[in-house]
């Protein structure tokens, strides 16, 4: 299976506007992803409330996990969103 590291690029983490952008991406994907702090339990990366609970921090490494056939793709989307500063007025 698939599995991708990204560093979290917004200084918020993983809440609110990054986190919904997230989820969007990966409810758009063609495969099932799934994201974990470093070291830490996979949860459903198209669920908000899954998201947020992660308490990802901007500078916190996660990892992404996909499987399929676009797997590959699939995680290069959502680890693109991941690795994007959405703070406002960046």
């Amino acid at each position: 299976m698939p599995e991708r590291s990204v560093v979290v690029g917004s200084t918020v983490g993983l809440h609110a506007r990054p986190a919904a952008l997230l989820v969007q991406s990966a409810a758009s994907q063609t495969v099932p992803v799934s994201i974990a702090k470093k070291d830490g339990d996979f949860v459903d990366a198209r669920s908000i409330l899954m998201v947020i609970g992660l308490d990802a921090r901007g500078g916190d490494e996660v990892v992404l996990r996909a499987e399929g056939d676009g797997a590959d793709a699939a995680l290069e989307a959502v680890a693109a969103v991941v690795a994007e500063n959405h703070d406002s007025g960046k």
